[in-house]
Order: structure tokens, then sequence, then C-alpha cells
């Protein structure tokens, strides 16, 4: 199986040299191990670099087990370096050292050592590279397989691939399982056994019940505006159970530094500003999701809707839900304010997008909800409708472009029609 996985490559490329530690995070099993050792170190042979100038350790080896102890691997690492070349040094699974950040900031005196690390979600979160290695640290952050990168290794064809896709999710080995009873156990057994038990342990949660079912209650409504007040309203009028909203705030925290799920703020557009009193969440991997549920509650509509939001994020966008608020006058001259969301306003530097996902539009009544959003915005940034049905992309008056979901998803340059 030959997945490319080019844009993170292209960012350890484009780091090469810069004098920073380049830290590739990521939920667990995502790949970051094969990005690393197979795909980088591909690429520095490709580029002319000998095999004695890249020092690989794979710190999970039980045969690197002594290797584990900082200052053995600072004795392994600079009795390999020979000489005044660049030595590109590529550690797997870092969180794995005693004190591995005084480990990291010794690599920085190295002079020509060029220094590469994956670490699990466990133990090395986004939050740590941000406060340890502050203006020493370059994060390439590794998302679960795209549907195009996912679409290099299946065999069939991209109407079978999406089904396998949305409901199976883009952890790398699914690829590699030949039956939908292997990917669920898989799934299942990868949730229960690694990702709940790194959140638990990391976190020193206690609860493990109540945690476990605020995962399951954030599975059955992605895409639907929550916050924690309102989550512990649900634990309380459907479970009957008193979790509040202090300790459903950092359990979503835990979810959320552990890859797990991410999480989109509303914005007002025409205001300019973040309204933080609900927010959407939508998981990483929708296999995982969809485990969590026992493969149930399979509304292909919403699953679609996250699949576009990891699309945007796996390209680099930072995505929020939009808000458009609109106010006129009844016949009383009463004043009414009515709300319209966009599900993502993804921003990029100075770009911009307003996109919807609507599943279907078979009629003029659902044009006119899916557009209503869309055509009261006032600025000239692109307004995109993607759909499930396969149709050519088109352009409606308002400037409005509607295409369909595989477009969308297989072509790079399909935010640009």
């Amino acid at each position: 199986m030959n997945i490319s996985r080019n844009s993170y490559l292209n960012q350890l490329a484009a780091g090469q040299g810069n004098g920073l530690i380049k830290i590739v995070t990521g939920i667990r099993r995502c790949g970051k191990s094969y990005l690393l050792f197979k795909l980088f170190h591909d690429y520095l042979i490709s580029k002319g670099v000998k095999e004695d100038y890249i020092v690989k350790v794979a710190l999970d080896d039980l045969m690197n087990e002594e290797l584990r102890e900082p200052h053995a691997l600072l004795r392994h690492i600079r009795e390999r370096i020979q000489d005044e070349g660049t030595y590109y040094v590529l550690l797997d699974e870092i969180q794995l050292v005693p004190n591995f950040h005084e480990v990291l900031n010794s690599l920085l005196h190295v002079r020509n050592a060029d220094v590469y690390v994956t670490g699990s979600n466990s133990k090395f979160l986004s939050k740590d590279v941000v406060t340890e290695f502050r203006g020493r640290g370059d994060e390439i952050h590794l998302f679960p397989l795209s549907f195009s990168e996912f679409m290099q290794g299946y065999q069939g064809d991209k109407w079978n691939g999406w089904r396998e896709y949305y409901t199976f999710g883009g952890l790398p080995l699914i690829l590699s399982l030949e039956t939908e009873q292997k990917k669920s156990e898989y799934l299942k057994n990868l949730y229960e056994s690694v990702y709940l038990v790194d959140i638990l342990e990391r976190n020193k949660v206690r609860n493990k019940a109540e945690f476990d079912e605020l995962t399951r209650i954030i599975a059955s409504s992605i895409g639907s505006p929550c916050n924690p007040t309102k989550l512990s309203n649900t634990f309380k009028s459907v479970k009957n159970v008193t979790v509040s909203s202090a300790s459903i705030a950092r359990y979503l925290s835990y979810m959320e530094y552990a890859f797990l799920i991410e999480k989109s703020v509303r914005y007002n557009i025409k205001g300019k500003k973040y309204i933080n009193t609900l927010s959407k969440y939508y998981f990483s991997d929708l296999g995982i999701r969809n485990a969590l549920l026992g493969f149930r509650q399979q509304e292909e509509s919403h699953i679609m809707e996250n699949i576009i939001y990891n699309e945007l994020r796996v390209r680099g966008y930072h995505v929020d839900v939009g808000m458009v608020e609109e106010r006129t006058t009844d016949r009383n001259n009463k004043t009414i304010r009515k709300q319209y969301e966009v599900d993502f306003v993804a921003n990029q530097g100075n770009r911009r997008y307003y996109i919807q996902s609507a599943f279907a539009m078979p009629d003029e009544a659902k044009i006119r909800q899916e557009t209503a959003s869309l055509t009261r915005i006032d600025d000239s940034f692109k307004k995109i409708i993607v759909v499930k049905d396969d149709i050519m992309p088109k352009r409606d008056d308002n400037g409005i472009v509607t295409i369909g979901i595989m477009d969308f998803l297989l072509r790079p340059d399909s935010l640009d029609y």
C-alpha cells in the first residue's frame, strides 16, 4: 500500500535546517511513525543524504529500551555524529523518555543535528509543544487519511470507497483489514484499550463511566450546537445523572487535547466577533466515532458535514461556524432578530470561504433554505454549497457555487471553481 501523504512530507522538507525541533503530533495510529521513518527517510535518501547521516531511534522498540534513559539517548546520538556534516535525528515515541523536554533542548545545542520527533497524544500534546518549545519547536499536525489519501490505497470505485470511508474512517490500518468485522473490532478495541486509557490515565479521570458517556453523547450529536451547560442538562434529562458543566468542560478539553475531537466556535460574520455561547464538535476520525456508537446512527448527512470539516482542516484552514444575524420589524414595528447559520467559515491567511454542507437539494424550497445564510453575507469572499450528488459544478446568479462531494474531496483545487 503506497500512500504519499505529500502535504505533510512537504512540511517536514520545508523545515529542514531551520534550527527548530520538528514535532509530529496527531491522534494515535494515524501514521506518524510511517511519515517519519518511511516517507521522510526515503525523501532524504532521494536527495542524496547518506544513510550514515540519518540517526533513527524507535523508542517503542524493546531493542532500544536502554535508550529510553535520557543520558543514554544523548550519548547514542552524539556518538553517531562523526563530522561537521548535517545529521538528521529521527526519534519515534519520544514521550517514552523521562524528561524528554530536556533531551530535546540539549539537542538544540548540537549545531549540525536536525531533529524530528513523534509523540503519542497521551503524553505529548499541542499544549505541551506550545509550553515547552515556544519559539524552538515546529509542529506538524498529522490527521487521519483524507478521502483522497484513502482512495490511493483503496481497491474499488470512489462511491464504494465513500461508503467504506464514512463508516470506518481514515486510520491507515483500516485499508489492510479484509472484513467489516475486523475493521469494526479494530476500531472498538483501539478506542477502549488505547484512546480511552490514554485520556483517563493522563488526566487522572476517576469516573470512567461518566467520561465514556459524554464521548457517546458528543458522537451522537456531531454538528449540533452545544456547550457544557447544555450537555449537563442532557445528562440530567436523558440519563438522570448530575454532571456539572465544569466537569464537562474539563472532559471536552481532555478529548480535544487527545486529538479525538475538534471544537469549532461560532463566529458572527457581520459583527466580526466570536460568540462563545455555543460551539460544534467534530470527530478527527469517523471510524472511531461510529465505533463508539456501535456503528448505529449512520446519518450520512451529519457524517458528510464532519468529513467536509476534516477536509478543510487537512488543507490547513482554521474553521469556524458562521452566524449571520438579521434584524427586521414586524407589522407592529417590533424588532425581530433572526439568525442564519453558515456551516463553515474557512480561513487561511487572507483567504476565506463560506461553505454549506447540503446532503441534497431536491427542490426550490431546499435550495432557498441552504442559500438563506449565504445570500445575507455582504462581503466578496467565495460562497460554496457541497452536495452529495455527482453534479457538474455550477454557479447561480448570486455567485454561489454548488459542487458535488467527490469533486470537493478529490480535487485539490475544488475551492477555486
